[in-house]
């Protein structure tokens, strides 16, 4: 589908994508690229990550991949000062799309399992953005900068075999209100997207859950 945009309409602009090299994320950093953003990527695999970069500069895109783990505040921080000294001082556009997910009962469902889910989801949306916050202050951009949260449908309703993950994402929509209402006097910009499942690895569950009896209404 032909873009409704400017294919230059991000033209020197900095844009981050956590879990940006693979899914949704990669797709998201690919359409940044395409519009003119310089784009860096990361994730906690060095070898996905060269894999994705790799088919972003296919498309003419300029990308970077960062490796570590949005859990970890340290990989944030190393992240912002690699992108400011490769790119300078200023953060543009930051999506934080890295997110973990399995199927699993509530009884199956381990309390490390849980707050490993919690912790990718939320607690990474949290440091990712609360480190990104001055370069995203930085933005040169006279629209100011954006940080887009990448939510789900989950936790609106009830999902089969979700609990943690639906409590990640609604812990993620509650940090993007409050964050825009924090952030918006300094210029920065803060929503969410919730994005249903997609083909894939990551979207296969959804195929085992239609075949639960009485399960797919709730799909």
């Amino acid at each position: 589908m032909e873009s409704p945009f400017k294919s230059d309409i991000l033209k020197n602009r900095v844009a981050l994508v956590t879990g940006g090299s693979s899914g949704i994320g990669l797709e998201i950093a690919r359409q940044l690229g395409l519009h003119g953003a310089r784009v860096a990527i990361s994730g906690r695999r060095q070898d996905v990550l060269d894999t994705a970069v790799a088919v972003l500069g296919a498309d003419g895109i300029t990308a970077v991949g960062l490796q570590g783990d949005v859990r970890s505040a340290a990989s944030c921080e190393a992240w912002i000062a690699s992108l400011e000294q490769r790119w300078g001082l200023g953060l543009d556009v930051l999506v934080n799309c890295a997110a973990g997910n399995f199927l699993a009962t509530a009884e199956e469902l381990s309390p490390n399992g849980f707050k490993t889910v919690m912790e990718i989801d939320a607690l990474g949306t949290f440091n990712m953005s609360r480190t990104a916050f001055p370069a995203l202050k930085a933005s040169r951009c006279p629209h100011g900068a954006a940080v887009v949260n990448i939510s789900a449908t989950l936790q609106y309703g009830a999902t089969w075999w979700q609990a943690h993950a639906s409590a990640a994402k609604a812990a993620v929509d509650s940090i993007t209100r409050s964050l825009a209402m924090e952030w918006g006097e300094f210029g920065v910009r803060v929503n969410g997207v919730a994005p249903g499942p997609i083909e894939g690895t990551a979207g296969k569950w959804v195929h085992r859950i239609r075949g639960v009896s009485g399960a797919s209404q709730l799909v």
